[in-house]
């Protein structure tokens, strides 16, 4: 594991864990709530080099900053991860949960293996981290879930992808009433076209041209356009509670 925190802890420092926080959109809440004073456990699944990579980007920063592994779906493994960061860093506030695969296909002709793999990590991996996060965050804390824009837009070939995610919302809002008293929000975060990885791979320029031209803004979003988004859920936005936040600059 890499850090740089100290043995004791400081009570008043707020902590942070974003689960696949070494890419795409995951990174750039990273390097948002650290620049917002957070302390952050950089959560990756199976590239320790490129969280490596944003821990030493958030320390030289002068920053706090941990990575740390697991499958988000395997409920042994995250408990252990919690636990890890409670050690490191005193508790927890904020749970932010990225994590996600994309996996496109008609239904018609999709792949059940494929299906299994995608709602084992979008949607079990959502709920066993949502679940350990609903036990330990502090009072003023925060979770967010991520959810798609896809389930307005209904773009053909996402049907898999955006059946985990319409779950994804609904769990996230029954657990924000299920935390009544808890001084805790949690929300779901709706990205629109956004430029990463997950997103770009397997489109054609014009493809990608066409989505960008569907929103009135008429670009793509930036993974900082979505990590903005959080940490205003995380911060002020104490009376922002069980919702769906669509950011996708005006896409239907």
């Amino acid at each position: 594991m890499s850090s740089n925190t100290e043995q004791t802890h400081d009570a008043t420092i707020r902590v942070a864990l974003v689960t696949g926080g070494s890419g795409g959109i995951g990174r750039a809440v990273v390097e948002r709530l650290a620049a917002d004073g957070y302390a952050v456990a950089v959560h990756y699944a199976g590239n320790r080099a490129k969280a490596d990579e944003i821990v030493k980007q958030v320390v030289a920063g002068g920053g706090r900053a941990l990575a740390v592994g697991g499958d988000v779906a395997d409920e042994t493994a995250m408990e252990a991860l919690f636990d890890r960061v409670e050690q490191e860093f005193g508790g927890l506030d904020v749970v932010v949960n990225t994590a996600g695969i994309m996996l496109l296909g008609p239904i018609a002709t999709y792949d059940l293996d494929d299906f299994d793999r995608i709602v084992r990590t979008n949607l079990r991996g959502t709920f066993v981290v949502s679940q350990q996060a609903a036990r330990r965050v502090r009072a003023g804390g925060a979770i967010v879930n991520f959810s798609t824009s896809v389930t307005r837009t209904k773009f053909a070939t996402y049907g898999p992808y955006v059946a985990t995610k319409a779950a994804v919302e609904g769990m996230t809002l029954v657990l924000a009433r299920e935390l009544r008293g808890r001084d805790i929000t949690v929300n779901a975060v709706a990205p629109g076209p956004t430029a990463t990885p997950l997103f770009l791979d397997g489109k054609s320029e014009e493809a990608i041209q066409g989505l960008a031209n569907a929103t009135p803004l008429e670009r793509l979003g930036t993974p900082a356009d979505i990590a903005e988004t959080v940490a205003f859920l995380v911060g002020p936005a104490r009376w922002v509670n069980g919702q769906t936040v669509f950011t996708n600059g005006g896409l239907a």
